[in-house]
């Protein structure tokens, strides 16, 4: 199958390369960094930046893109549901 990003350095304004739903976990990181979460339905997520802080986005509306790095999702605090990480 033809790329044509093939040969070109991701971005953060380029398409995402890859996604995988979330399960929320207060044990378990990611196996890598993810530049951002969709939440397909409404609430907050609480997630853990790449430096480590636990930081909790309020208010999220379904169908919401929030641009954000992260290494985990937590189950503590987080009630918005449907979440995918983009890569």
């Amino acid at each position: 199958m033809q790329d044509r990003f093939e040969g070109r350095a991701p971005s953060f304004d380029a398409p995402a390369l890859d996604a995988f739903t979330i399960t929320p976990s207060d044990v378990t990181d990611f196996p890598e960094l993810i530049r951002a979460i969709y939440a397909g339905g409404p609430g907050q997520i609480t997630l853990k930046t790449p430096s480590g802080t636990n930081v909790t986005f309020e208010g999220i509306s379904a169908g919401t893109i929030l641009p954000v790095r992260a290494r985990a999702v937590l189950a503590t605090g987080t009630t918005a549901v449907s979440l995918v990480g983009i890569v």
